[in-house]
């Protein structure tokens, strides 16, 4: 079904432009960038293209219900156009399906765990919001396999997913190092962490967070070990289809109200007293002063919004990964600028 979704939203794409017809109430994107804004907004609803199976980031419960990093980004752009977090369609898609689906318009938002990169941004065609997660790449081992170095992987069989940057970073870095080594790839992400646990593999790489997050669901997580190295820098950060340059706008600052929201104390609890802060600040942020939203086609007060039903980013963060949660990730690099970190939003004024 999902590949004659595509197939029929690319000849839509194509039917549309050659015809040059108003698309404002299709699913599809146009050449005019405040098409996609316009569909989402006239729906009253995003669809949200997320992985669905990695904890912590996109995740569906026993319940049905998704939760993660990822499915709360789109659920706050949600509260700040309709004042409704759970006005979201959520899709899975797999590392090779998520480009074209974004693409092809079959989803508004990619917010999938997706590194920020050159090529991704030009010739792939995604515009990318602000990064939400700033991670790198590792390697996972079983305890007992005295690895504990890239060098001990020497000719050892590797599981990694195809289509990923991960993929391309550990051949780069393996050749850079000397290191021969045998890739066994797999498009499928279940595929490539069952194989590992089935002992097929001596290894097996991905983001550090998901190898945090997939270990938690090995039979025996105790019994593998995360090494030290980290091969790669991999900013994630939601994206959306180019050219829709309202579209992004809208993303790119209703995620950047959620930083800037940690970085002045407003939060879920306090964001309805804060409305009479005498901190312009605050004020501007909130809404209470100044017309802001309306550059972006919204209320005001959309960021209050977003605060309100999701909360500011560390919530986000500590709901989702932090140390309340089995996954217990350091924010480390994820820290607000003022404490070390590399979150830091531009001004709202």
């Amino acid at each position: 079904m999902r590949k004659l979704t595509l197939i029929l939203g690319t000849s839509l794409i194509f039917a549309t432009t050659a015809c040059g017809g108003n698309t404002a109430q299709t699913t599809n994107p146009s050449n005019t960038s405040a098409d996609r804004w316009d569909t989402v907004k006239n729906r009253g609803q995003i669809i949200c293209g997320v992985s669905g199976e990695v904890p912590g980031f996109s995740f569906v419960g026993t319940d049905g219900k998704y939760s993660g990093i990822d499915v709360d980004i789109c659920r706050a752009v949600a509260a700040a156009l309709f004042d409704n977090p759970d006005a979201v369609e959520y899709r899975n898609l797999s590392a090779k399906e998520r480009f074209t689906a974004l693409q092809t318009g079959e989803v508004d938002i990619l917010s999938r765990n997706t590194t920020w990169t050159l090529s991704r941004a030009t010739s792939v065609g995604l515009e990318f919001a602000p990064v939400v997660f700033y991670d790198g790449q590792a390697i996972m081992v079983r305890k007992n396999s005295n690895i504990k170095s890239l060098a001990d992987l020497k000719d050892k069989a590797i599981c990694v997913q195809t289509g990923t940057t991960t993929e391309q970073n550990l051949a780069d870095q393996m050749r850079k190092r000397g290191i021969t080594y045998k890739p066994v790839v797999f498009e499928d992400v279940n595929v490539t962490f069952a194989t590992y646990a089935q002992g097929r593999c001596e290894a097996v790489t991905a983001d550090r967070s998901a190898l945090v997050s997939r270990r938690t669901t090995l039979p025996k997580p105790e019994d593998n070990v995360i090494l030290d190295e980290v091969i790669s820098s991999e900013p994630l950060a939601p994206a959306v289809a180019k050219g829709n340059t309202k579209w992004r706008d809208t993303l790119t600052w209703v995620v950047y109200a959620l930083i800037k929201a940690e970085e002045l104390g407003i939060n879920s609890q306090n964001v309805g007293q804060l409305a009479t802060s005498n901190d312009p600040d605050v004020k501007r942020l909130l809404g209470t002063e100044g017309n802001l939203g309306e550059g972006l086609g919204l209320t005001n007060d959309f960021a209050a919004k977003a605060i309100k039903h999701v909360g500011n980013y560390g919530e986000i963060y500590d709901r989702n990964l932090g140390p309340k949660t089995k996954l217990n990730l350091p924010r480390g690099q994820n820290q607000q600028w003022t404490k070390g970190g590399l979150l830091y939003s531009p001004p709202f004024r």
